[in-house]
């Protein structure tokens, strides 16, 4: 999320179901340990709170994959930190930006954006398949959302294998001079 950025309530309920899946996966992996960390509700709810805080710049998709991966790997409860690694590593395995970083890089790109130097070619793409426009949109607070469906949209298709290349029209393009008499005769015939 950039700063002063709203987010939409089905974007919160996605991530506070993501959060709440996520504690119910790790009680259910982590019984005993689980139990002694975060025993009291008082306990809980405060864990809560704080992954919820350190994690929101993460997807709920990258939340849900991170929790399977840590839950794979992992023969203790995971500390904070862990997780937070396990989320890096689940956008950082395919070796691209968060959505975060990927639409604030987005929104300050410049024309001709094919020629842009872009982090990861997915950033043009998810770009330009969301719209310039409302990517630069100072207005619509739905922009964010709709970048990152996309951005994790294309992410998945990464992971499948997918490879995404940027080609640049304006290096493919020779420009051919203007035949002047061409157009002095035009204008002539057309009495422009």
């Amino acid at each position: 999320m950039t700063p002063g950025q709203k987010i939409s309530n089905s974007e919160r309920e996605s991530f506070i179901a993501a959060i709440d899946g996520l504690f119910l996966k790790l009680e259910l992996s982590y019984h005993y340990q689980f139990y002694k960390v975060f025993g009291t509700d008082d306990k809980l709810t405060e864990a809560k709170k704080l992954w919820a805080e350190s994690l929101k710049k993460y997807p709920s998709d990258c939340i849900s994959s991170a929790v399977e991966m840590v839950i794979q790997s992992n023969d203790y409860l995971p500390t904070l930190t862990e997780f937070l690694k396990a989320c890096s590593e689940s956008m950082g395995a395919i070796n691209i930006p968060t959505p975060q970083e990927a639409f604030i890089e987005a929104q300050k790109s410049s024309s001709p954006r094919d020629s842009y130097p872009w982090t990861h070619p997915i950033i043009y793409w998810s770009g330009k398949e969301t719209g310039w426009e409302l990517i630069n949109s100072s207005k619509d607070t739905n922009a964010f959302r709709a970048f990152t469906k996309t951005y994790m949209r294309l992410a998945k298709e990464i992971k499948a294998g997918k490879n995404f290349e940027i080609v640049s029209k304006s290096n493919n393009e020779i420009i051919e001079p203007l035949d002047i008499e061409l157009f002095e005769s035009l204008r002539k015939k057309h009495g422009l």
